[in-house]
């Protein structure tokens, strides 16, 4: 079984058109999408259009989530955008979503952790900085879970971490967004420190997991021109450079 993990697009179609060109070269049986597919700063229909017809198993995202439960004119700058250029099929795609996914009775599809998109797995957000989450922190989060491989997202970061009872959890990265900032629960910056667009590869061989990343050049200039087109000037160093200002 060979697979290709996106997530966190945030209507990035620049990125999203380049990674999935990418990824018909790879020979892989199937693609899945983890969220936070829309909203941004850049082309959330766009995004949506591109995705509908492909039919990939997708899951809601912290923001897919925040896009139903608030009202507009309390919304962030990004999900505001969003809300503003879904039509209407693209809405019921996003009701429709599940907040996590079973694949094969042995995949598990979580945004964030399981039961809660807005925590993060293989990192932990501390008082003195943002710093990878100990083999304990991960364990009390899936410890009743009897998935061998576990797909996260929300980070942005690239990263991967096998457990003692060889359950493989696997963030493949952003493919549309390298860097940000939160002020949750502490302030922080995520930075992956490279414009390129992220996925992963997973493989099973011999009932064993295989993790590859995977990076991509696409167009992030013309991103960053859309995003200053958009008011959202704070987006361009995150789409050139991987970093904020």
């Amino acid at each position: 079984m060979k697979m290709a993990a996106i997530s966190d697009i945030h209507g990035n179609i620049f990125a999203l058109n380049a990674v999935l060109q990418d990824i018909e070269t790879r020979g892989v049986d199937f693609v899945v999408n983890l969220g936070d597919v829309f909203s941004g700063g850049l082309c959330p229909a766009e995004t949506a259009e591109r995705l509908l017809p492909l039919n990939f198993p997708t899951i809601k995202g912290n923001h897919e989530r925040q896009l139903l439960e608030t009202q507009p004119e309390r919304m962030g700058l990004s999900d505001s955008h969003a809300c503003r250029h879904l039509r209407p099929e693209h809405w019921d795609w996003l009701r429709n979503m599940p907040a996590e996914l079973t694949l094969h009775d042995e995949i598990l599809m979580v945004h964030g952790v399981p039961g809660d998109d807005s925590i993060y797995l293989l990192e932990e957000v501390t008082e003195s900085g943002v710093k990878v989450s100990s083999h304990a922190r991960v364990n009390e989060y899936v410890e009743h879970q009897t998935a061998s491989l576990i797909l996260c997202g929300h980070t942005h970061i690239p990263r991967s971490l096998e457990l003692s009872s060889g359950c493989l959890i696997v963030n493949p990265g952003s493919v549309g967004l390298q860097a940000y900032e939160d002020d949750q629960p502490y302030y922080h910056k995520m930075e992956s420190g490279s414009p390129h667009a992220r996925y992963a590869i997973l493989e099973k061989c011999n009932d064993k997991w295989s993790v590859a990343f995977h990076k991509v050049a696409y167009n992030w200039e013309k991103a960053a021109e859309v995003a200053l087109a958009n008011n959202r000037p704070d987006w361009v160093n995150a789409l050139t450079a991987g970093r904020m200002e």
